[in-house]
């Protein structure tokens, strides 16, 4: 089942994609998302909205995807692992596809020892590959993990991250095809 997804329609028809990141703002102001992605207007087929990036607090990255999409972008929402668990992470999808936004980056997210709350506690509940299951059988097979019905399925283009210079180098071919079989329907490097 494809989407409305600009993203999916470049990949699928063969072409190099180009996509932007924008990191919403550590604040309310979506002026600043609107400004970011004005710099961006006309020069990429999606734009990646990050996710509390680097555990930093900041609007969420469903909040800007969607101020981004008002705009005309194609929003790849970033979701990451560390700051839900499957209970908020399964609402917060079912909530992105049925506002519009087509396309998921499934994340773990940075350790918040990185960020401004250190002493936070990460969630963890599901790890990226999970998230990815996760998404394709709401998807797919119209179950939650709790394996009850999705009335009204999410129709999103799952993506993952791929980093192939990352140690150990042995693993990351095999954990890309894993993630393959798992849902992913297109990875970013």
């Amino acid at each position: 089942m494809s989407t409305a997804s600009n993203l999916e329609r470049v990949l699928t028809g063969g072409n190099f994609a180009v996509t932007g990141e924008c990191g919403p703002p550590r604040g309310a102001d979506i002026e600043v998302v609107k400004a970011k992605g004005a710099h961006l207007k006309g020069c990429v087929d999606a734009v990646n909205v990050t996710d509390n990036q680097t555990s930093v607090v900041r609007m969420s990255s469903f909040s800007a995807s969607l101020v981004l999409k008002e705009m005309g972008f194609d929003p790849v929402m970033q979701m990451v692992c560390r700051d839900r668990n499957r209970i908020a992470i399964q609402s917060d999808i079912l909530g992105a596809a049925a506002l519009g936004v087509n396309n998921l980056l499934c994340l773990s997210g940075d350790h918040q020892s990185f960020g401004d709350h250190a002493s936070g506690k990460n969630v963890f509940d599901i790890d990226s590959m999970q998230l990815i299951q996760t998404v394709s059988q709401m998807k797919n097979e119209g179950k939650f993990i709790s394996g009850e019905e999705v009335k009204g399925k999410p129709n999103l283009f799952i993506g993952c991250a791929e980093n192939p210079f990352a140690d150990p180098f042995e693993i990351r071919a095999m954990r890309l095809a894993k993630k393959i079989v798992a849902g992913a329907q297109f990875f970013q490097t």
